[in-house]
C-alpha cells in the first residue's frame, strides 16, 4: 500500500450508522474490519495461539459465569458513535434475547478481553483509550508477546487509573471470577 505524503488532509469520519449501511450494501462483506475512532481498520489474521486463547477463555468464563452472564466471542460492541470494535472475548450483562434487538454497548460490558500478538500495539494504544473513554470498567490484554495478562480498571477519561501485570506463576483475585491462577489463563 502506498503511503500518502506527510501533508495535512481531511478524512471522512465514519459513524456506526455509516458502517452498518456499508455492511448492508455488501461493501464490507468480504473484509475482516472494525470501526475504530471513525476509521475502518483491517483486522489481522488470527493465528493458532491467538485462536486457542480465545477458545480457552470463552470456555473458562462460561464455566464460571455462563448461567448469569453472556459470553461474547469476537462480536461487535458499540462503544460510541464512531467505534464498533470486535473484541476477542467479552463478559456481558445478561440479556434475555442475547442482544437480538440491538448490539451490546459499553454499558453492557462487565469485562472485555483482547488477545494480542501482532495486535499488541493497537490494543494498548488505540483500543485502550477507546474502552476507557466509553467507561468500560475492566479491560484485559492477554499479551502473548510477553506471556502476561495486563489488567486495566478504574477508567478516567482516556486512561485507566489502575494497571496490573500478571505472569504465569501469579494468581488474580477477581470479584466476579474468583481466584484465577494465571497458568489457567495463559496457556
Amino acid at each position: 500500500m502506498t503511503k500518502l505524503p506527510n501533508i495535512e488532509l481531511s478524512y471522512h469520519e465514519w459513524t456506526v450508522a455509516d458502517y452498518h449501511k456499508l455492511a448492508e450494501l455488501g461493501i464490507l462483506s468480504e473484509k475482516r474490519v472494525e470501526l475504530l475512532s471513525g476509521e475502518i481498520i483491517n483486522m489481522s489474521p488470527v493465528g493458532k495461539l491467538h485462536a486457542a486463547h480465545v477458545k480457552h477463555l470463552a470456555k473458562l468464563f462460561w464455566k464460571i459465569v455462563g448461567e448469569k452472564m453472556i459470553i461474547s466471542v469476537q462480536d461487535p460492541i458499540v462503544v460510541d458513535d464512531s467505534s464498533e470494535p470486535e473484541p476477542d472475548v467479552a463478559i456481558l450483562n445478561w440479556d434475555e434475547r442475547s442482544y437480538a434487538d440491538r448490539l451490546p454497548e459499553a454499558k453492557d460490558v462487565v469485562l472485555l478481553v483482547e488477545v494480542a500478538d501482532t495486535t499488541l500495539e493497537k490494543d494498548q494504544k488505540l483500543k485502550l483509550p477507546l474502552y476507557a473513554q466509553a467507561g468500560i470498567q475492566e479491560y484485559w490484554i492477554i499479551n502473548l508477546v510477553d506471556d502476561t495478562l495486563e489488567q486495566y480498571t478504574h477508567p478516567k477519561g482516556a486512561f485507566y487509573g489502575v494497571r496490573q501485570i500478571y505472569k504465569k506463576e501469579d494468581t488474580l483475585q477477581h470479584d466476579l471470577l474468583g481466584e484465577l491462577r494465571l497458568d489457567r489463563i495463559l496457556i
